[in-house]
């Protein structure tokens, strides 16, 4: 698990993990995934301003936040957030993205709670497809299947460059400096003697991104298990177990075994189980549904940190 490394520059938080109250164990839904200088805030449950501190998360970085639907255990953490980041002199711009009815609801809290905002928020309702592209990242969004409109978020990154090989460079003639810059950057170099040596002559095939699902509440769908194919990681809720499978259906929700399902038919290569109802003081039981579907399945509890370091392959 551990922290941040240079191998590792993309880490998962679980900042609140329970479902509908939270208990001593638990806070309510928020995760936050840091990618180098920059953090992605999915769901904003009470208090999760709170849960930030304790884990050292910040308040000033580059942000953007993921609302999956307007439940409150899901977004009323934001009035208190804003607060926090306006009294710490936060001043970059903050990015929110949800369902129909974000825009209504953070401007509410600007019009009704007595404070002033030190930074600009931009506010975006999304249905589905690509929520916001960026030079290294994509986020997309599919509808989920819970008693509302809600949202699962999948954080893609775009594939990288193959690995440099010096050696290869240095045969074939190009100086150290900026023109292996170029090279790695996949742009082609003219050497001294007009000689044109391309990025594919010193670079190897490109290398994956990571891939990180996050469901938010929902039933089974065939919408989230393509959003989830080929993840690195998908975050799936599991509120009751399975012996409820009927009660998971009527309030929206899944069952371990659902969650597991899930994971493998998305060919998903690891699975956390989140947003625990209160029912269950010791969760160990939904882990073990869960692993007799999709063996790579753990348990989140709040502030479990889970590194995903980039792969070679």
């Amino acid at each position: 698990m551990g922290g941040c490394n240079e191998l590792a520059d993309l880490q998962v938080i679980f900042l609140g993990t329970g479902g509908s109250i939270p208990t001593p164990q638990r806070g309510l839904s928020a995760i936050a995934i840091r990618r180098r200088d920059e953090l992605f805030l999915f769901d904003c449950g009470e208090g999760t301003q709170r849960q930030m501190t304790r884990a050292g998360v910040g308040f000033h970085r580059k942000t953007k936040i993921f609302i999956t639907h307007m439940h409150g255990d899901h977004v009323l953490g934001l009035p208190g957030l804003l607060q926090t980041m306006s009294l710490l002199d936060r001043e970059k711009k903050l990015e929110i993205y949800g369902p129909q009815g974000i825009k209504a609801f953070v401007e509410t809290i600007s019009q009704t709670v007595q404070f002033t905002l030190t930074f600009p928020v931009e506010v975006s309702e999304t249905e589905s497809g690509l929520v916001c592209k960026q030079r290294e990242y994509e986020v997309y969004t599919t509808q989920s299947n819970h008693m509302i409109p809600a949202l699962a978020y999948a954080l893609t990154e775009k594939p990288r460059p193959g690995r440099f090989h010096l050696e290869k460079a240095k045969s074939l003639g190009v100086p150290e400096g900026p023109l292996w810059s170029k090279l790695q950057a996949g742009s082609p170099v003219k050497l001294p003697d007009g000689r044109i040596v391309r990025s594919v002559m010193v670079l190897g095939p490109p290398r994956p991104g990571r891939k990180i699902v996050y469901t938010g509440d929902t039933r089974p769908s065939e919408n989230l298990v393509r959003l989830a194919e080929n993840a690195d990681l998908l975050i799936h809720e599991a509120t009751f177990d399975d012996e409820l499978l009927e009660r998971a259906g009527e309030d929206g929700h899944s069952t371990p075994s659902q969650a597991a399902k899930t994971a493998k038919e998305a060919g998903a290569k690891r699975l956390v189980l989140t947003h625990i109802s209160a029912r269950y003081k010791d969760a160990s039981l939904l882990l073990e549904q869960a692993r007799k579907v999709f063996s790579n399945t753990d348990l989140a509890e709040d502030f479990l940190k889970i590194d995903l370091p980039l792969s070679e392959a």
